[in-house]
């Protein structure tokens, strides 16, 4: 059945910060969306996200020759689909951690990034970092569907019985352990999701992340309804509200069964 996808995307500075380092983009005529958001000294961190950026979408352009060679082998275990959205995102990584090489200005400059990608009736997520990706179900129901490259759910997963309170008071829980253009090589996660009527994907950076819980994000997502528009400024608004200590950037897409 075919899929009709509407979405919004809206980036704000925050209440904390005096530059944007994040970057958003949509490669349209691919329904991919993403998200980066950069890090590094003297503004190298909005170098880094559109550069991130910018390497996908040259990339998936060059690409739409099948006769194209790709920088990366193809891993077996995943799709076409998969493999073209990873290779992508190292071939960012790499021009990232280049330009370092080449430029002294650029050194310590990396970014995250999350992206997804709608084709047919399933969706692909792929990532490096602790920026994330959501699905929100038609009740609201919201679940996060990326895992954060993190000390905290390194911790996690060495120790899964930690609590609530614990993880709360972990010291270093917004240390990241994977991004672009940390090394010259780097993993991306990807999983791939069967579309649901109505669900509605969320990617965004750390800045929305950690200044709204699950719930109250499906929340605002439920009751904005339709109105895509109202649902990505109510989020950047109510990250603002609980201290907008970082840079703020939303991609909401709905999916609806035609």
């Amino acid at each position: 059945m075919p899929i009709k996808i509407r979405y919004a995307a809206k980036t704000d500075v925050g209440m904390k910060r005096t530059h944007n380092e994040d970057y958003f983009t949509l490669i349209e005529d691919e329904q991919l969306f993403i998200v980066a958001d950069g890090m590094g000294g003297h503004a190298m961190g909005e170098v880094a996200s559109k550069l991130a950026a910018d390497t996908l979408n040259e990339f998936y352009q060059r690409t739409k020759d099948e006769d194209a060679t790709w920088p990366y082998k193809m891993d077996r275990q995943l799709s076409y689909i998969e493999n073209r959205l990873v290779c992508g995102i190292k071939l960012a990584n790499f021009r990232i951690f280049d330009a370092q090489t080449k430029d002294p200005r650029c050194k310590g400059m990396g970014t995250t990034i999350v992206s997804t990608l709608v084709n047919g009736d399933k969706a692909y997520v792929a990532w490096v970092g602790d920026s994330r990706a959501y699905r929100i179900k038609k009740d609201g129901t919201n679940k996060q569907i990326s895992r954060d490259h993190s000390l905290l759910e390194d911790y996690k997963e060495a120790k899964p019985d930690m609590t609530e309170e614990e993880q709360k008071n972990f010291p270093h829980k917004n240390v990241i352990t994977r991004a672009l253009g940390m090394r010259d090589t780097v993993q991306v996660d990807v999983r791939k999701f069967d579309i649901d009527d109505g669900d509605v994907f969320l990617i965004c950076c750390d800045g929305v992340s950690g200044m709204i819980d699950d719930v109250n994000m499906g929340k605002i997502v439920h009751e904005a309804g339709e109105d895509l528009e109202k649902m990505v400024t109510n989020i950047v608004d109510t990250a603002n509200k609980n201290g907008g200590v970082d840079n703020i950037t939303v991609i909401c897409l709905r999916c609806t069964m035609t």
